[in-house]
């Protein structure tokens, strides 16, 4: 039986792992620049704010790259969402460097624009497997909060489709 040239194609092309992805290229990237943060912070917060950071920093890209290694779309989403929540967490760890002087006001604002680049990134890959999955028949606004997303998505499953 001869195979068609886009199922050829498809055998070719290597495994994809979650390093490939861009939302992880650009998570990963941040995480560094939030890594370099830490080693400006003043010793009084060598063992709070930095470790803080440098935890949640750790689980935006842990999220990432676990959700990708499940099978589930539900899962895949649930850790992307968990990813997202690190990310917040880390805008807020700005605020709190820009209120107490630890960096200067125009690196927050830089940091700030990376951090919404990454979580363009995170919504743009789950609406990518939600249309993955279902199609464009399911269609939830791009600017809709990860709240309206949720109640969507619960209308449509229930603890028997997990």
């Amino acid at each position: 039986m001869k195979r068609t040239d886009e199922e050829q194609q498809e055998n070719e092309q290597p495994f994809r792992t979650f390093e490939d992805l861009e939302v992880y290229k650009k998570a990963r990237q941040f995480r560094r620049s939030m890594y370099r943060v830490t080693r400006k912070l003043p010793d009084l917060e060598k063992y709070e704010l930095a470790s803080q950071i440098r935890r949640a920093s750790v689980s935006l890209t842990n999220n990432i790259a676990e959700g990708h290694g499940r099978c589930h779309y539900l899962e895949q989403l649930k850790f992307l969402f968990q990813a997202r929540g690190s990310l917040q967490e880390l805008i807020d760890d700005l605020n709190v460097c820009e209120d107490e002087q630890y960096l200067p006001k125009s690196e927050v604002v830089d940091l700030k624009n990376q951090a919404k680049e990454v979580q363009r990134l995170i919504s743009g890959y789950a609406r990518y497997l939600r249309d993955r999955k279902f199609g464009l028949s399911l269609r939830v606004n791009e600017t809709a909060d990860e709240e309206e997303f949720l109640s969507e998505l619960d209308l449509r499953f229930n603890n028997s489709t997990i």
